[in-house]
């Protein structure tokens, strides 16, 4: 388990992952993004999560380049689209890619959803970009059980993450087991359940023992659970208040309360409405 912003988990490739990071989904290009990116890096944030359907991967890139971190101390994942996949398809959009971010090389490339009839063809462009030292590392997203198994049956290499929906609500106990199972790291999108967690009694009755908000005893269970998080903020004062978890510890009987609370309700899509 993580102790620290900067500390890192091992892939199963050998890569090292941040354990916490900033994702940027829906914010905008340009000012926004590129001055939440900057406030996160200067806040210790070293993991930033954007995708090619986010439409702000130049702003994050301008952002890096503006930050004076060095690349290397960086870990920069994307993601390509429903409509990028397939083989060729794949390769040019991870091209575009790099060039919006302005990189020479991604830590993380993950399909974002598993498209039916495509995304078998997708991880094979992946697997070349990655025997090609183009990404560091590749994953998927919001796969399901049964689609990690049908990947894994003609797979030469075996995704390193998969990113799903992930928060008090949608523990997706089944899921983490079999990834755990398979050395696959789970990472949590919309933590927060898109900010619908906020004022839960529980959550906010744990929160005023500690000290801290709903937000930070949900990130702080993410931790715990061993699962990657990457919560989004263009708030400043969030994006340090999201971070400031790695001072106390809930304990086991608040672990399975918050555990307690999980009744399948997804903020986002279903995986199988694409496949």
């Amino acid at each position: 388990m993580i102790t620290s912003l900067q500390d890192t988990i091992t892939l199963p490739n050998g890569v090292k992952m941040p354990g916490f990071g900033l994702g940027v989904y829906k914010v905008e290009d340009g000012k926004t993004v590129v001055d939440s990116v900057k406030v996160a890096l200067k806040h210790g944030y070293r993991s930033i999560d954007t995708a090619s359907f986010y439409d702000n991967e130049e702003g994050v890139g301008q952002a890096i380049r503006e930050s004076g971190i060095p690349r290397e101390n960086l870990f920069i994942t994307s993601k390509v689209w429903n409509d990028e996949q397939g083989y060729e398809e794949t390769k040019q959009a991870f091209a575009r890619s790099l060039e919006k971010l302005g990189l020479e090389y991604l830590d993380l490339y993950l399909i974002h959803w598993p498209v039916k009839d495509l995304y078998t063809e997708t991880w094979r462009a992946m697997e070349e970009l990655y025997h090609e030292g183009k990404v560091r590392a590749i994953g998927v997203s919001n796969f399901h059980q049964h689609h990690l198994e049908k990947l894994l049956a003609g797979a030469n290499e075996k995704p390193v993450i998969n990113q799903v929906e992930y928060h008090p609500h949608l523990a997706q106990v089944d899921l983490h087991a079999y990834c755990k199972e398979q050395n696959i790291q789970l990472e949590a999108w919309s933590p927060l359940k898109r900010g619908q967690l906020l004022n839960d009694p529980t959550l906010t009755e744990i929160g005023e023992k500690y000290g801290k908000t709903a937000a930070q005893i949900i990130l702080r269970w993410d931790i715990q659970h061993d699962v990657i998080t990457i919560p989004k903020s263009t708030n400043p004062e969030r994006i340090a208040s999201n971070a400031a978890i790695f001072d106390f510890s809930l304990t086991e009987e608040e672990m399975q309360k918050i555990d307690a609370m999980d009744c399948n309700d997804r903020a986002g899509t279903n995986p199988d409405s694409y496949s």
